[in-house]
């Protein structure tokens, strides 16, 4: 098994916990912050529909009989963590994602002291704990700082789940040098099986650990006696795996009866990332909103529309996964060239992060000033050879992040896709920065400038400019969204100068969106969204507030000649004829966006309230009826059924 350095002492053990308390600390001073922003509360977005899945499992609500479609084990963990502390609790939440940022700070620590106190063969083993401890600081201190994973620790997201789990198990690759058959590899198993539930991509950890088992099961025996026993070790590993991710395909095979290991949205992941109009970003195909729940639900309507009948969730994965690979046999070259795209995406400096929440938290002054990818990247790039020549376990480091790259190209890269790569490129980064000192040092000036120019080149090469333009415009359109959501919580709670100035920060935002992708149904949506809004402030006249609708009613209309079926257009659009007992004009834009998505709950909700005022019970009736069966228990669709049902008053007889 693993010895420490000889040189170790309790000074080293000092220096881990003095990292852990510093990045706890940055991480909870953004959490503090970011709890009296009124974006703390998720109002959309994948964090919407990890908190809304786990208030339905809080309240009893286990399954829906169907393959997860989505991975379950952070929504289950968000509802165990609310079911012991009595209620939704973001804050609890953000303490123990503040606590696992702040081991991954320590875990950083850890592996550059097993990888960087051995260099070249020319130096006794752990020759330089010193330089060891260096390097490891150096990316601990980073990571603290890093303002992507200062805005990822606070919300309600499994992506620092992730990058600790990764991580804890590169550090155990690395320092495991002797190893039995099964011990640590059955713990470890279960523990990425665990984590594959919240995160699938830690299952590009599995080479490093497998590559561990080689090198270290039955160390120094003959390879006729080690081979068993390797061979026992993976088969033991990936019965680990198995059985930790066994919750997830239990349910599925056993009580939603589909053939699914983890969650069936993998499909529609593979089709959103290879498909005619893919750009290596999350860019939505035809017909497919970009809400996290939106573009569930649009991906099983599309896929049975195709088929022509209802479909299993396995099988709407299977649909997508067809018409992926349909694409990538039929235009191979094209598929390719977006391979090349993908992995440029990877590296470059551009944010993309489709939540905003890294434009949101700092527009509210929750994040302090940090690092970003591009900086991490081009010195991590940089300093990756020097590192490698010098310093030949680093090639863990190096496999981990070029691992974790490969589970993206699949896909499509997103900012917080991208962030379990950052810890491996902080601490080459600071390798680099090391080696670079020491050449300084000893005036070995070519290799110095070898390292200037490595750096000079690794920033031109991540900082290639993004050519589409409708890039630029999602931090607005997002920023605007949430700033309208802010306005409508701060008229709630009466507060009509507060509501007045995020109305105006919505504006300022959704019309910049606008000025770089003039025609998207979803901006027009989300501006008729904002008129909308200011037209029901109690302080706007009359006047005012009709100038108000009629600029809604333009951007809805603008909206559905871009998306004749886009739901949430057809649904505001029924309000607003509803709020004017405009009823057959209601009726229509309910109905047709029923026909749009006919899992949608509210629209029959909404359809029979206005069938129920047109004296048409029957109809009102069944509508109701229906919106239940979608959303049992719902408190207002129960009072509008028994509305329905009730006779209706008796005439008062004449005097």
């Amino acid at each position: 098994m693993f010895e420490p350095p000889p040189n170790s002492n309790p000074r080293r053990v000092s220096i881990g916990l003095w990292l852990f308390f510093l990045a706890f600390g940055v991480r909870l001073l953004v959490l503090v912050r970011f709890s009296h922003s009124l974006s703390f509360l998720p109002e959309g977005d994948d964090m919407k529909f990890y908190s809304d899945w786990a208030m339905r499992i809080a309240h009893g609500q286990w399954t829906d009989h169907q393959a997860f479609y989505g991975l379950p084990g952070y929504a289950y963990c968000l509802a165990l963590i609310f079911l012991l502390v009595g209620g939704f609790d973001p804050f609890v939440v953000g303490i123990l994602q503040a606590l696992l940022d702040a081991g991954i700070a320590v875990v950083l620590w850890q592996i550059s002291r097993e990888v960087f106190a051995v260099s070249d063969r020319s130096e006794n083993h752990y020759a330089s704990p010193r330089r060891a401890d260096f390097i490891g600081i150096g990316a601990a201190l980073a990571w603290t700082f890093f303002t992507p994973a200062q805005a990822f620790s606070a919300v309600l997201m499994p992506t620092v789940w992730l990058v600790f789990a990764y991580y804890f198990c590169l550090w155990f690759a690395v320092k495991t040098r002797a190893s039995s058959w099964w011990k640590p590899w059955l713990g470890l198993g279960l523990f990425v099986g665990f984590v594959a539930m919240l995160v699938a991509t830690i299952l590009f950890a599995v080479p490093l650990l497998i590559a561990a088992i080689f090198r270290s099961v039955a160390q120094g025996q003959p390879w006729r006696v080690r081979m068993p026993k390797m061979a026992a070790a993976m088969a033991v590993f990936v019965a680990g795996v198995y059985v930790g991710a066994s919750p997830a395909w239990i349910h599925n095979y056993y009580i939603a009866h589909e053939p699914v290991m983890l969650s069936a949205h993998s499909g529609i992941n593979f089709w959103i990332g290879n498909n005619p109009t893919a750009t290596g970003y999350p860019k939505m195909p035809p017909g497919i909103r970009a809400t996290q729940e939106g573009l569930l639900k649009d991906s099983i309507t599309l896929a049975e529309s195709a088929a022509g009948r209802k479909l299993t969730r396995a099988e709407v994965s299977k649909y997508w996964s067809a018409q992926a690979n349909a694409y990538i046999s039929t235009h191979f070259s094209a598929w390719m060239r977006l391979i090349v795209v993908k992995f440029g995406n990877f590296w470059n400096a551009y944010q993309y992060d489709d939540l905003s929440i890294i434009k949101l938290l700092r527009d509210d002054g929750v994040l302090p000033p940090g690092l970003k990818f591009g900086f991490i990247a081009a010195l991590g790039l940089a300093g990756l050879l020097p590192t490698l020549r010098r310093f030949p376990r680093s090639a863990w480091v190096v496999a981990a992040v070029f691992l974790h790259m490969c589970a993206l190209l699949p896909v499509f890269v997103t900012e917080r896709y991208r962030l379990a790569a950052v810890p491996g490129l902080m601490i080459l980064g600071a390798a680099g920065l090391w080696i670079f000192w020491q050449n300084l040092i000893a005036a070995r000036w070519a290799r110095a400038g070898l390292y200037v120019v490595l750096c000079a080149g690794a920033a031109w090469f991540v900082s290639i400019p993004r050519s589409d333009i409708g890039l630029w415009s999602l931090d607005h359109y997002k920023a605007g969204i949430r700033a309208t959501t802010a306005g409508e919580l701060e008229l709630e709670r009466q507060n009509p100068a507060a509501a007045a100035g995020a109305f105006d920060r919505a504006q300022q935002n959704l019309e910049t969106a606008y000025r770089y992708v003039p025609k998207n149904a979803d901006i027009d949506f989300a501006l008729g969204n904002l008129w909308l809004a200011r037209g029901n402030q109690p302080t706007t006249d009359e006047p005012t507030k009709t100038a108000d609708r009629s600029l809604a009613r333009k951007w809805y209309g603008s909206a559905l000649k871009l998306n004749p079926h886009h739901v949430g257009t057809l649904n505001n659009c029924g309000v607003l004829e509803m709020d004017e007992k405009h009823w057959p004009l209601a009726e229509r834009f309910f109905s047709a966006a029923i026909d749009a998505e006919p899992t949608d709950a509210k629209a029959y909700y909404l359809l029979a309230h206005v069938r129920d005022e047109m004296g048409k019970p029957a109809e009102a009736k069944a509508a109701i009826e229906e919106a239940l069966r979608l959303r049992p228990n719902q408190r207002q669709f129960l009072e509008l059924r028994d509305k329905i049902a009730a006779p209706p008053p008796k005439a008062s007889p004449p005097l």
